[in-house]
């Protein structure tokens, strides 16, 4: 009986390997593993065996029985997985777009900004966004009365009996101080940068948004470089066609100070809610840095001097992309953001 049970295990062994599908599965069981299947049968001849030699011929037939069952559950789940992912598969569905991820649109202007300023020579510097009033107000020749410093403008984290608040930075402006102090001139860099302020949010204005601030200390530096350095700027973020003007105005930390405007991107300089039915829309203040200023960044005022200017990041963002309200940006509807 050893003869019958080790040649129907080649048996087994031989079937198993010609198994493919279920239905080939199901034959095995019937062959094998059923009532009336091979080692079945050899069971109900274990009966006539001797009792010397059931003991042996017993283990031999269960462990038979065992790989047989074991064999048979292995392929029966690999088979109905290999089902079951083949027909979860409809090759006749349309393929699924796979969309990839890209800068937000304030991003893509500040990568403009510094790739347009650093081909005209200005390293890029960084600030600490939580400030002390020195150099957000001090430095850069603010009065102690200046409006600017009010908590209906400021955002204040603590303040000191020394009257050197902490607070969170109003503009990118203290960066130049810091600059200054670390720095020899010739200095030419611009400061991108997150700010705060504590105004209304509406179609033209937020309390967190972003600056760049440009400065340049030399000697013999003049207003008209700082014209020249706007307009090249201008030409190549807006295009040649671009109309722009400048307006005298005044900011505590430059003197001689000037607004520079541009051609309103939404009504083409007719007037509408954007541009304040003005035709224009400021886009950044400029002027020759103030000698106080200088003195506060360690520069000698004798032998040199300078020009700074500043402009937020999501004006000229809504100026590329020609959205109307500011406040689209940080919505963040993928709808619109994904137009960018």
């Amino acid at each position: 009986m050893l003869e019958e049970i080790k040649q129907i295990s080649l048996n087994v062994k031989e079937e198993l390997t010609k198994i493919n599908t279920l239905s080939e599965l199901e034959g095995f069981r019937n062959k094998f593993l059923v009532k009336k299947g091979a080692i079945q049968k050899l069971f109900e001849q274990l009966k006539t065996v001797s009792a010397d030699k059931k003991p042996i011929i017993g283990k031999e037939l269960n462990s038979l029985s065992k790989f047989a069952e074991q064999q048979y559950n292995i392929l029966k789940t690999k088979l109905e997985n290999s089902k079951s992912a083949t027909q979860s598969l409809d090759i006749t569905l349309p393929g699924r777009h796979q969309y990839c991820g890209t800068y937000h649109p304030v991003r893509q202007v500040v990568e403009d900004i510094v790739a347009i300023f650093k081909s005209m020579g200005f390293d890029v510097a960084e600030g600490p966004q939580i400030e002390d009033s020195f150099h957000n107000f001090d430095a850069l020749n603010f009065q102690a009365d200046h409006p600017a410093r009010d908590m209906q403008d400021t955002f204040f984290v603590k303040s000191n009996q020394n009257d050197n608040d902490i607070l969170l930075r109003t503009h990118t402006s203290p960066v130049q101080i810091r600059v200054m102090q670390a720095q020899k001139p010739p200095i030419r860099c611009i400061m991108p940068g997150r700010v705060y302020r504590n105004e209304a949010i509406n179609s033209r204005s937020l309390a967190e948004f972003h600056q760049v601030e440009g400065l340049y200390i030399n000697k013999n530096v003049t207003f008209a470089e700082l014209k020249a350095t706007m307009i090249v700027f201008a030409k190549k973020m807006y295009g040649e066609d671009s109309k722009f003007r400048f307006r005298p105005s005044f900011f505590p930390f430059t003197e001689p100070s000037a607004e520079f405007d541009i051609s309103c991107y939404l009504c083409k300089g007719h007037g509408c809610k954007i541009c304040k039915n003005t035709g224009w829309l400021e886009i950044a203040g400029c002027g020759m840095v103030h000698p106080n200023v200088l003195k506060a960044g360690g520069i000698d005022v004798e032998k040199y001097m300078g020009y700074a200017f500043g402009f937020g990041i999501e004006r000229v963002a809504l100026l590329k992309t020609g959205i109307d309200d500011i406040r689209y940006l940080y919505e963040n509807d993928v709808r619109m953001l994904k137009q960018f």
